[in-house]
Formats: structure tokens, sequence, C-alpha cells
């Protein structure tokens, strides 16, 4: 399992994912549980969707080391 999901997609979808969770125990709905699949995968770092449509939003090893302008 390679990583394919970047630094700021994991935030975007850990607070996604948190707050769908939160708003299902809210509402007392099981739709709640919905918001584990993107915490689980912003912690896993990996997306099997991201694998099947050849995405990744990862920054390669050689684009870390280029100085920013």
């Amino acid at each position: 399992m390679e990583r394919n999901i970047g630094k700021s997609d994991r935030i975007i979808r850990s607070v996604i994912g948190v707050a769908v969770i939160l708003a299902g125990v809210i509402t007392q709905s099981w739709w709640g549980a919905i918001g584990v699949i993107p915490l689980l995968t912003s912690l896993a770092g990996f997306c099997p969707l991201y694998t099947l449509l050849k995405i990744s939003t990862c920054k390669t090893f050689e684009e870390q080391k280029k100085p920013a302008k």
C-alpha cells in the first residue's frame, strides 16, 4: 500500500470524517458511521478509489527537495 493522499488532503478528510460522525451522533442517525471512511483513509494515507483513478495528492520525493519560490 503506497501512500496516495497528501497532507492537506488528509487534514480535509479528517475534518469531514469527524464532522459527519458528530452529526450522526447529534441526530442519533446511523448515517454518522459513513464518517468513518474518510477518517480511516486519512489515518492510513491511502485511498483505494485514488488507486483505481490513478490519482495521487502526495508530493514526490523530488518535489519535496525543490526549494519553494
